[in-house]
């Protein structure tokens, strides 16, 4: 017997739930929770925030601090306090892994905290030009590609997000932000009017290398959003996963800072199953978390 995608299972169970004359009651997703994405494999897309992290040129660095206690002016201790918290100065909502919110580009589209919650779970279409990007720092993902991927896998699901493997992301983080992938104006016209995507993602941190931002205006001024940044491409079939996609929502926002963690089969040989490591209560670890002064950042070493 063939084992079902993660996809068509979620599918199928959505299906049945809304068919249901019990429609007060959850036991089909919790069903299919049970059945399908309790025993799935997980695997983070998304790059850790940190200092020294790469940015676009343009935008001021990234600080971190000890959190201060306004009634002190001194910085909240175990010994004192109970509990420590740190504070950060983060001069741009533009980076890291990240969505894209059209408000970005264009003042009367949405903005971070507009963007509805559906974003939550979709499919996952992962297209590979890490060939190409390794003959050419810069190819652009074309038409072409998107059409050879559908040749071999069918065509792109409406409503799914489809990211661009290139690679880029491997050597985070000694990547190169002024040369990378870029995905073309058409391609992105074409995911968008001929395929009726939700959004498209790739690993750098722009999406093309043009002197107007060419497909990323086209893409922000017409009310789609994009993902950047996105890691660990290379972990992830072509088809058959979903994508969870969870972000904060900062009042009147133009980007999203996005915790994106691909949802696999069970066969598959990449990721972790919900159970097999320590989530409840988390792991305690050998050495403690401590600022350390010189790093700019608390560290276990």
């Amino acid at each position: 017997m063939r084992i079902l995608s993660v996809a068509a299972a979620y599918v199928f169970a959505i299906s049945a739930y809304a068919a249901d004359s019990h429609t007060n009651s959850p036991s089909h997703l919790w069903k299919t929770y049970d059945s399908v994405l309790s025993n799935a494999k997980y695997i983070d897309l998304t790059h850790t925030i940190e200092p020294d992290m790469p940015i676009w040129r343009g935008f001021g660095n990234i600080t971190f601090s000890q959190a201060v206690n306004k009634l002190t002016g001194k910085p909240f201790t175990y010994e004192k306090d109970l509990f420590v918290a740190n504070a950060y100065q983060l001069t741009t909502d533009q980076m890291g892994t990240q969505l894209d919110a059209p408000a970005h580009f264009n003042p009367f589209f949405a903005a971070a905290d507009e963007i509805p919650a559906t974003f939550a779970l979709r499919k996952l279409v992962v297209i590979d030009v890490s060939d190409k990007v390794a003959k050419n720092a810069s190819y652009a993902t074309s038409v072409k590609d998107v059409l050879e991927w559908e040749a071999k896998h069918g065509r792109i699901p409406a409503g799914a997000v489809v990211f661009v493997r290139s690679d880029w992301s491997r050597t985070w983080p000694a990547v190169n932000t002024d040369v990378f992938p870029q995905v073309s104006l058409e391609t992105v016209q074409f995911l968008h009017l001929q395929r009726s995507i939700l959004f498209h993602g790739h690993e750098p941190l722009d999406t093309d290398m043009t002197s107007d931002f060419a497909a990323e205006r086209w893409l922000l001024t017409h009310g789609y959003a994009q993902a950047e940044g996105v890691a660990n491409l290379h972990k992830v079939p072509a088809t058959g996963c979903l994508l969870s996609t969870g972000f904060p929502k900062f009042l009147g926002g133009t980007g999203n800072y996005v915790r994106y963690v691909a949802i696999c089969t069970p066969d598959w040989p990449q990721g972790v199953v919900p159970g097999t490591i320590s989530e409840a209560p988390l792991p305690k670890y050998k050495n403690a978390l401590v600022w350390d002064a010189q790093k700019g950042h608390r560290s276990r070493t």
